[in-house]
């Protein structure tokens, strides 16, 4: 106690001094001023005054001691902050702990029961608490910060709702971290007769958890057994919490609401790099955005576009619905008619929003579905727990929303359907057999050579069998799939004759123009120029290559045509053109806000990540770029032009040749020189694509004020500056998400890395794009020289620096 005495005059007389009290505890008449600290007994946490970021207001806060980076995990005063050094703790005689400046009390902690020998201790857990001196037992504490959280939730901490306290455990974000006044972002945990969770920005939701269903919330079906921690989640009469603990004391791990990107991340301590390390995070993606898909609506994230209406019903607004606007959700195809009605069973969900929810723990399935059959407002039903073979009855009233399907770990959902709509699923199912050949044929001097053809052949089926209504969920039919032979009259009478009012393209090798069938289909006909040396074999290779080809986001091929000299190629018609008349134009450009572009980049990943992995074989485009991207009539991106795509069977990976082709501010560095190119060589191309989406500017062609770096380069020395959000398409302002978009530029950035080995594959993109784990520090790009020799000599720099809004395609002939 001398020792004590002896600090606290010595910082009484000295306010400049800073000591750490080597005690863990205060007892009344003793305090704590501005300049002295407390230290929990093993020396994790200490509590003090301190002042955050750049601020000089001073605030009494619970940190960690041994992180050298001051990490505070509470603040007491967090709406009234302290001017100047004048701050003191005391605890008084009544069992109050009080903060004082000078006279005026600025926060006060007061003991739910009368205190005899009250003491204020910081324990290891980083809880500070009062207790009676002789009292232990934490159910007792006279009161505790750990029932006053700020916005971090720490390991034996709860995070929910005390029933018979009234007492609400919320998270809330600072409002900057300069300033940890409660910010707008919070996480709160709601009472519904269903219990849910969510993320909160103002009074609206943001991100929702979903409701426990005995393994995890709904929602994160991703949380498994895992090294670094666990958790328990209470649901009775009294109390809704969670809470989780560290598997090993000797990590350190937080749960933290950052305001600035309205994420709920958890991070770990690595001490190698002495640095806190993103764990896990809230939002994890696009899908997790609160109501994205509107009412009846499910988010898919592996599907483009994301929002799809569930099994039974339809856009409410169509128009709107393909223009990526999906607020106004879903509508059944057929009314409810109550008696007659059924339910179809959707798989892998997180289940809708809970607030009109009925609940019953010890209710079976079966009683479940026929309570709610019963019941002519219920409009959905499941298993609360799904342990075993599932338990407890959830019932749902009215539309059902924010729900969205996981690849694995998600809930059974029982929907309800009329009768009519049940019935569909009985009915005959199309099926497609896909015949592929050659023909060769040689007729009145016309010869048709190279072109597939696929004959769909009608499968007929009759089932008269009643499928079980567990089953109607099955897949519906697929779409058409006809290449055929077409002569040169059918497509001169569709383009009505190659006018140049049916023009919509030019290309490399050719030009493309608009036509319509005499069945009315709209078509897009990529005429070869007859002057081009390549031309042949660029036809022969596109058909080989897209005959073959199924994903959605890559240009379908109908048919073609050899004859005479004329060499063309028939592709299903894009409505919205190219990618690059989008968004490198002033005004189309604020067509596309962040949501769709964000789509579009992920779609191209999928279907370039589909080229590389999973076609029969793997496919280097070599020539992807903006205006290769072409954009369908809800503007799902599909890859085009494969008339330079080379195939590699077994096991390689990499060719070279001598036939260098490809654009110009798009061409990896080790292919523009060299000729050597893989699934790498692509990857770079696509790191510059998004990063021209994201900016609305052309890699090449662009210039800052000393011209001396392309847009990429200028990207990466933003990133360095940490400036990276400053090039931004101004159209996309006001509909970006931070997250989003800073993530999207470091994915473009480790994209176009200098060396092909440090660059990541597709599918490892794609995986970048949906999740949000940390992601490896990029390296300088490629072409970081200033302006790329290879750009100023090209022939068509003088129009990329003119402003022309063409692009060429070369082919460059070198000696090896």
């Amino acid at each position: 106690m001398g020792i004590l005495c002896f600090l606290i005059i010595a910082a009484y007389l000295l306010p400049s001094f800073s000591v750490s009290v080597a005690v863990d505890s205060i007892a009344p008449t003793q305090f704590i001023r501005d300049g002295m600290t407390l230290v929990s007994q093993g020396g994790d946490f200490e509590l003090g005054f301190f002042s955050p970021g750049q601020s000089k207001k001073r605030y009494l806060g619970i940190w960690y001691k041994n992180v050298p980076i001051q990490t505070v995990v509470w603040v007491a005063n967090r709406i009234n902050p302290i001017n100047g050094s004048s701050g003191i703790l005391t605890l008084n005689t009544s069992g109050n702990l009080v903060l004082r400046q000078n006279d005026t009390v600025v926060w006060q902690a007061n003991s739910e029961k009368t205190a005899r020998n009250p003491v204020v201790q910081l324990l290891d857990s980083g809880n500070l608490v009062l207790r009676e001196e002789n009292e232990a037992n934490s159910e007792n504490y006279l009161w505790q910060s750990f029932d006053f959280p700020s916005d971090t939730l720490m390991p034996g901490m709860k995070f929910g709702y005390n029933l018979k306290k009234g007492k609400n455990w919320t998270l809330t974000a600072w409002t900057s971290p300069d300033d940890p006044a409660p910010g707008d972002f919070s996480c709160v945990t709601d009472t519904h007769n269903y219990p849910d969770s969510a993320l909160m920005r103002g009074d609206k939701v943001y991100s929702r958890f979903g409701p426990w269903n005995g393994l995890h919330t709904s929602g994160s079906p991703d949380v498994k057994p895992n090294p670094v921690y666990y958790f328990k989640f209470i649901y009775n009469k009294e109390e809704i919490s969670y809470t989780y603990y560290l598997t090993n004391s000797s990590v350190y791990s937080r749960i933290v609401m950052n305001q600035t990107d309205y994420i709920r991340y958890r991070y770990v301590w690595v001490e190698a790099n002495q640095n806190w390390m993103v764990y896990k995070s809230k939002p994890v993606d696009y899908c997790d955005h609160y109501g994205l898909c509107g009412a009846n609506g499910n988010c898919i994230i592996t599907e483009s576009p994301v929002c799809q209406c569930l099994k039974g019903f339809n856009p409410k607004s169509p128009q709107a619905w393909n223009s990526m606007d999906w607020s106004a959700g879903c509508v059944r195809n057929e009314p409810l008619n109550c008696s007659e009605d059924g339910f179809i069973k959707l798989q892998g969900l997180k289940v809708p929003d809970t607030t009109h929810t009925w609940l019953d723990e010890t209710m079976a399935l079966e009683e479940c579905r026929q309570r709610c059959l019963n019941n002519c407002s219920c409009t959905a039903f499941t298993n609360s727990d799904v342990r075993g073979q599932g338990s407890g009855c959830a019932m749902w009233f009215g539309n059902l929303m924010d729900i969205r399907q996981f690849a694995s770990g998600g809930q059974d959902l029982y929907v309800r359907m009329a009768a009519s709509e049940l019935e569909v699923g009985n009915r005959r199912r199309k099926k497609l057999i896909i015949i592929v050949a050659t023909t060769i044929a040689a007729t009145s001097g016309m010869l048709l050579v190279g072109c597939y053809f696929i004959c769909n052949v009608r499968r007929k089926m009759t089932d008269k069998a009643k499928v079980k209504e567990e089953d109607q969920h099955s897949e519906g039919s697929e779409d058409d799939a006809d290449l055929t032979l077409l002569d040169l009259p059918t497509i001169a009478d569709a383009t009505d004759n190659f006018s140049l009012e049916n023009k919509i393209g030019q290309g490399g090798f050719g030009t493309v123009y608009k036509g319509k069938l005499v069945n009315g289909k709209l078509i897009a006909v990529k005429r070869l120029s007859m002057s081009s040396r390549q031309g042949l074999i660029e036809f022969k290779n596109e058909v080989r290559l897209i005959a073959r080809l199924q994903h959605r986001n890559l240009v379908k091929l109908l048919g073609c045509c050899l004859q005479g000299q004329e060499k063309m190629l028939v592709y299903e018609y894009m409505p919205n053109g190219s990618l690059n008349s989008f968004i490198f134009d002033e005004n189309r450009g604020k067509l596309l806000d962040w949501p769709k572009r964000f789509n579009i980049t992920c779609s191209i990943a999928r279907g370039l990540m589909y080229l590389h992995q999973d076609s029969r074989l793997r496919i280097i485009h070599r020539d992807l770029k903006a205006s290769n991207i072409l954009l369908d009539e809800k503007l799902n991106p599909k890859i085009s032009d494969f008339g330079m795509a080379k195939t590699f069977g077994g096991e390689q990976i990499e060719g070279n040749t001598n036939r260098v082709v490809g654009t110009y501010g798009y061409m990896a560095p080790e292919y523009a020189a060299d000729g050597l190119f893989s699934t790498k060589s692509d990857v770079f191309s696509f790191g510059i694509l998004v990063m021209e989406i994201i900016y609305g500017k052309r890699n090449r062609g662009f210039y800052n004020a000393d011209r001396s770096h392309n847009l990429i380069c200028h990207a990466w020395l933003l990133w360095k500056e940490g400036r990276a959000l400053e090039l931004i398409d101004r159209n996309i302002e006001e509909t970006y998400v931070v997250s989003e978009i800073m993530r999207c530029i470091h994915i473009s950035l480790l994209c176009v890395q200098q060396h092909p080995e440090d660059r990541p594959s597709m599918s490892s993109v794609v995986l970048m794009l949906g999740s949000e784990n940390e992601l490896n520090e990029p390296k300088q790009p490629g072409f970081f020289t200033g302006k790329a020799t290879s750009e100023a000599s090209s022939s068509s720099s003088h129009q990329m620096q003119s402003g022309s809004t063409n692009e060429i395609t070369l082919t460059l002939l070198e000696a090896r």
